[in-house]
Formats: C-alpha cells, sequence, structure tokens
C-alpha cells in the first residue's frame, strides 16, 4: 500500500450551531445534529482513499456500536482494515464537537480505546507493505506516545519507509518532552501554526521550520487554516495561501491538508504542487459537516486550486 494511517479513531457526534455552553443546570437549542467517524487516523486515510491513493488503518477501537460505525465506514470507502484491533476492555474513542456560527469547534473528547493503544499491537507484516508510515494522533495515546512511538519510527525508517506525523493538542502540556524522542525519526511533519508554537515556543513559520529541521526532519509543513500554510525543505520554502471556499464546518480540515500532502508525496509532485493539493484537500472538507464528507477524488479536488486564494 501506499500509506498506512496509524493513530486515533474517534466517533464524532457534531452539534451546530452552538456559540456558548449552557451554564449549569441550563439549557440551549441548536438546529443540526449529525454522527460521523473521526479522529485524525480515520479521517486521514479516508481522504486519502477518497484521492485514489491506496490506504491502511491501524489502531484500536472497542467492541461496541460506535467501533462497529468506524470499521463499517472505512471499509465503504476502501480503507484496509487489517490492522484496526477491537478491544472488548474499553469503549471506542468519542468526541462531542459543539461547532459555532463562524465554523469554529469546541471538543469534549473521551480518550477511550485509542489510550489503550501501545507498541505490541502492531503488526509489523502490515506495516512493512507500506511506502508511508503516517502516525496521526501523537499527544493522545498515552500508552504509545513518547519513546514507544520513536521506537516505531525509528524501526520503519530502518525498513526503508518514509515516515510522517501530525499531532493534536497536547493536554498535558508536555509538549515537546513527550515528543522530541520522536523528532529525529520523521520525514514529515505537519502540525498546526498553535501546536507547533507550544511545541517550540516559537511563534514564526521560518523560525519553527530552522527549530524542527534540526532534528532531521526533512519536509514541514505547518498549517495555519484560513492563512494557508508554510511549507519547507532544506531546499526551498514557500507560502501557500488557502482557498476561498464556503466554510461550514472547519472539523478535519488539518488531516484533510495531511491527506492532500501525502497523496502529492506518493505521486512525487514538488512541494507547490503538493501543499496546493493539501490546501485545496483542506479546503473542500470545510465544505460539509463532518470530518470526511466535503472530501471529492482528485480531480475535483485539483478543481479548487483554480479557484482564489485567500489573499
Amino acid at each position: 500500500m501506499d500509506v498506512l494511517s496509524l493513530g486515533i479513531f474517534v466517533t464524532d457526534v457534531l452539534g451546530r450551531p452552538i456559540d456558548s455552553f449552557p451554564e449549569k443546570g441550563k439549557l440551549v437549542l441548536f438546529d443540526e445534529l449529525e454522527i460521523h467517524t473521526g479522529g485524525c487516523a480515520n479521517n486521514t486515510a479516508i481522504a486519502l482513499s477518497r484521492l485514489g491513493v491506496s490506504v491502511g488503518a491501524m489502531g484500536k477501537i472497542g467492541n461496541d456500536n460506535f467501533g462497529e460505525l468506524i470499521q463499517q465506514t472505512l471499509t465503504e470507502n476502501h480503507v484496509d482494515t487489517a490492522g484496526i484491533i477491537q478491544d472488548s476492555n474499553a469503549n471506542t474513542s468519542y468526541t462531542f464537537v459543539a461547532i459555532a456560527s463562524d465554523g469554529e469547534r469546541s471538543f469534549c473528547h473521551y480518550i477511550g480505546a485509542n489510550g489503550e493503544l501501545n507498541a505490541d499491537d502492531l503488526n509489523w507484516d502490515i506495516i512493512r507493505t507500506t511506502k508511508i508510515l503516517h502516525i496521526a494522533g501523537a499527544f493522545v495515546m498515552p500508552k504509545f506516545d513518547g519513546q514507544p512511538m520513536a521506537n516505531v519510527l525509528q524501526k520503519a525508517k530502518e525498513l526503508g519507509i518514509t515516515t510522517s506525523l501530525d499531532t493534536t493538542w497536547d493536554a498535558t502540556g508536555k509538549w515537546l518532552e513527550t515528543l522530541e524522542p520522536c523528532l529525529p525519526f520523521v520525514d514529515i511533519f505537519l502540525p498546526s501554526l498553535t501546536e507547533a508554537e507550544h511545541l517550540t515556543g516559537l511563534s514564526e513559520p521560518s523560525d519553527i521550520s530552522d527549530f524542527l529541521r534540526n532534528y532531521g526532519i526533512h519536509t514541514i509543513g505547518i498549517k495555519m487554516g484560513e492563512q494557508g500554510s508554510y511549507v519547507s525543505t532544506p531546499e526551498e520554502q514557500l507560502f501557500v495561501p488557502a482557498y476561498a471556499v464556503n466554510i461550514v464546518d472547519a472539523t478535519g480540515a488539518g488531516d484533510a491538508y495531511v491527506a492532500g500532502f501525502l497523496a502529492g508525496t506518493v505521486h512525487g509532485w514538488d512541494l507547490k504542487k503538493t501543499a496546493e493539493l493539501a490546501s485545496a484537500t483542506g479546503a473542500a472538507c470545510v465544505t460539509a459537516i463532518g470530518t470526511t464528507a466535503g472530501i471529492k477524488n482528485l480531480e475535483e479536488t485539483l478543481k479548487i486550486c483554480q479557484n482564489k486564494k485567500i489573499s
């Protein structure tokens, strides 16, 4: 396969519009409620498949209805689920997503089975078949984060597999302490600007990239939402603006960006074209409620690149 998406798998329950949470004992109304599969590894895998990339999923879910929904949705989207483990002792991870009128989101998250994933769970017979190992969801896999993840990335690199990493918010506040062991074994790193700021203590994308490059990371993409993204390799650096689309729900946009970036990498495209596909995939994502509903095939996604960019 081209990409193996390893990490967190979540059921998302989305409510919209919710611009404020009620005080204790009070109630607010909202207009839309939907249930979708989510989680960084899930979202990226499905988006990659929609873009025509051969992709597998690896992670842990519960032996429950939400877990069955994740398995079913991955299968329907032509994602190989041989690497998905069902844990009878933990429920599937769950997030309530409150979507504000402007598309921004707030999250209430239950770690569940993702918190039980550890390095011993991984099937190396599957990992060996992939060209790119993408780990999605660092900081919310407590039994896998840190040195265990670093060991997996190191072994993958030794096998000649390209390694890719995406992060989430670190509620523990440890940031670099947790992630630093992994960074020397990462080829492609795609954090959000906010995550990268907390990770490095820096605010300028170019400074952040220089900081991360010291670990030997070849390709760095810093996701900045409507401001676009800053991407760099040792040879070049460039800013790619976002595309102007009708924003309905920004949930999963970062994961979609990652999928576009990895798809461009699989195709062997140059940095600019790869980052533009990433930006277009992220733009497609925000046009519908849920993490993957807006994702189209490669041809339709490339049409977004012809649209006017947000200046």
